[in-house]
């Protein structure tokens, strides 16, 4: 018995939950979870229109895991947690309707980046918050005209791309990506 539990992988743990935070807006407000018109399985679908700047949806974190899975959302180096509500049913796109911002609560909030209309479907690209990404398919399904055809993290992003997301994206990624791009220390041989 010990040796056929030895085989089976690991998944993480919820290691703490953690409460929405107290803001005056439901985070769901303007948004409800549809199947999507492509047939592809849920997605969330904006109820009420939203202009390009608004936040879409306030994101929460339901609890923090102790390493990356295929439902994870990363919040920091190294670090990840699942996300509450509607969050998780917001589907990937190569050219979204929408970025992320970071909140009190160290979550993602889902910022319009143009203006989107009622029954549109509200997408993000996993990259503005996911460094690599590495359980998802090789193949990019989202169908847009931009598609890059597989579902990157933000180190394998184009720098055109990474510009034009600006401000929305995980404020860790572009200091990630730096560490990345800068040499390593050159330390002092011992006198």
């Amino acid at each position: 018995m010990a040796a056929t539990l030895a085989l089976l992988p690991r998944r993480p743990r919820y290691v703490a939950t953690i409460r929405p935070p107290l803001t005056t807006r439901l985070p769901e407000e303007g948004v409800e979870l549809r199947r999507t018109a492509n047939g592809k399985g849920d997605g969330v679908v904006a109820t009420r229109p939203f202009a390009a700047g608004e936040t879409v949806m306030v994101g929460f974190l339901i609890g923090a895991l102790t390493g990356n899975d295929s439902h994870a959302t990363q919040v920091g180096p190294g670090r990840w947690s699942r996300l509450g509500g509607l969050a998780p049913k917001v589907n990937h796109s190569c050219d979204p309707n929408c970025g992320v911002r970071l909140n009190e609560g160290q979550a993602f909030d889902y910022v319009a980046r143009r203006p989107i209309s009622v029954g549109e479907e509200l997408t993000f690209d996993y990259a503005m918050r996911n460094f690599t990404i590495d359980h998802f398919p090789p193949v990019c399904t989202c169908g847009a005209a931009r598609c890059r055809g597989s579902v990157t993290g933000w180190k394998d992003l184009p720098a055109a791309r990474k510009v034009d997301y600006g401000e929305l994206v995980a404020p860790y990624l572009r200091v990630m990506d730096g560490d990345l791009r800068s040499p390593p220390a050159v330390r002092a041989a011992p006198s």
